[in-house]
């Protein structure tokens, strides 16, 4: 499939697997890539530069292009991960959730091809004038973190009405159809988180698959409990989808309470350490409810092609 996506990357097809931190390693960003669309890394806070430099190197190994993700707000604290990205092989960065706008420039002064995730016009805006390649237009569907503001297609169409660079579609997209639907209403492709976490090639443990495989439609819910109880230092517009469970229930509401808690912090702690996800978080997106069985990368590729 030719679109302006796949011509710009060097990808076989309109599909970029998004960077999930502490989900998305070398080897799920390899095979993704392997299979013809653009596989892409996801850096958490403190990652050191030869963790990434690993990393990156596993994914170089497929002979195909892949992407690296860098979080703004924790580049402006430690911009370690973003000098071993410059001196990568990437053929994409993105840079988002914050200040991005000169990570972005370096990045793109030494040749590498940048975008960022946004969440509203006015982010889209200020993607624009920054001069990225193309925008993530993120839809509050989206697992992990991001704005809660707008739902996907409602972003999209209001993106691309409004800036003159390609848009990327993000945020509940998990099937051929899905897929589909973005493209026809102007994006030239798609990011797409929550299809890849049951693959084999995720670095999510197994119990953390389990629940995701048991996901209805109203599984996920979105907010600030799971930062605050792991001292996450996200900016407090960028809450996180995930899968709620009881520790959520309990907290919604009343962060403040939770962040002042030594012992429900600690119980968050040792909850996290032995895999219990009644405390523990499990980020997702609400295509979680599409998963159906643990598979492999390539497979989901593919299955974004079949039955269009």
């Amino acid at each position: 499939m030719n679109t302006w996506l796949t011509r710009t990357l060097g990808i076989d097809v309109p599909l970029v697997q998004a960077p999930m931190a502490g989900v998305s390693e070398g080897l799920m960003a390899s095979a993704v890539s392997k299979a013809g669309g653009l596989g892409m890394i996801g850096v958490m806070p403190g990652r050191s530069r030869a963790d990434l430099e690993e990393q990156a190197a596993v994914a170089s190994d497929a002979g195909r292009p892949y992407g690296i993700g860098l979080l703004a707000w924790a580049l402006e604290k430690d911009p370690t991960p973003l000098e071993a990205t410059l001196e990568s092989d990437a053929a994409l960065v993105s840079v988002s959730f914050g200040s991005f706008e000169e990570p972005l420039r370096r990045l793109q002064e030494a040749g590498k091809r940048v975008t960022t995730q946004v969440g509203t016009l006015e982010e889209a805006r200020r993607a624009e004038a920054a001069g990225v390649d193309f925008i993530v237009a993120r839809g509050r569907e989206g697992g992990g973190h991001g704005r809660d503001e707008v739902g996907t297609l409602t972003l999209l169409q209001i993106v691309l009405d409004r800036v003159d660079v390609p848009v990327v579609a993000a945020g509940g997209i998990a099937t051929a159809a899905g897929l589909s639907a973005v493209l026809a209403a102007g994006a030239v492709g798609a990011w797409v988180g929550t299809a890849f976490l049951c693959c084999r090639e995720s670095a999510f443990p197994a119990a953390s698959r389990e629940r995701l495989l048991a996901a209805d439609d109203t599984a996920t819910a979105y907010g600030r409990v799971f930062d605050v109880a792991q001292r996450a230092a996200w900016p407090p517009e960028y809450g996180g989808r995930a899968l709620r469970n009881q520790f959520f229930d309990e907290w919604v509401g009343r962060e403040d309470e939770l962040a002042a808690d030594r012992d429900a912090l600690d119980q968050y702690a040792a909850a996290r350490r032995r895999r219990d996800f009644d405390v523990a978080v499990v980020y997702a997106g609400q295509g979680a409810a599409l998963l159906r069985s643990e598979t492999t990368a390539a497979e989901v590729v593919a299955a974004f092609f079949t039955d269009r």
